[in-house]
């Protein structure tokens, strides 16, 4: 990814209803978002700055903005891991892993599937 610059929830929120809408206007990333919905202007306000760290296109029509997800959720949620594995667990993914066993957050056999998807 281009950008570094880690997004904030609220700015999240607003990329996961833009990766949802693909590509539209900023009243269809507004309906995108779940209840309560914030006020339009906001949501304008946080695409600039999305715009602005190199995460969201806008291409002008007519009088409106076309938005468009510059970098995609798979690219977006990788990078979101490996500052996760790094910022807890030295970079070690497998510490990672172990931490969410013991928490029991994944369970033996959740492991047991990924083992099967990765000899795949």
């Amino acid at each position: 990814m281009e950008n570094e610059k880690p997004l904030t929830k609220a700015e999240e929120r607003v990329m996961r209803a833009l990766w949802m809408v693909g590509k539209g206007v900023l009243r269809e990333v507004v309906d995108a978002m779940p209840d309560p919905k914030p006020h339009s202007n906001t949501v304008a306000t946080v695409l600039k700055i999305l715009t602005d760290k190199g995460y969201v296109n806008v291409e002008p029509v007519g009088r409106i903005n076309l938005y468009s997800p510059k970098v995609s959720i798979e690219e977006y949620s990788k990078r979101s891991i490996s500052q996760l594995a790094v910022s807890y667990f030295g970079g070690s993914l497998s510490s990672m892993v172990s931490f969410l066993v013991d928490s029991k957050e994944v369970s033996i056999n959740d492991l047991e599937q990924l083992i099967q998807q990765f000899k795949k």
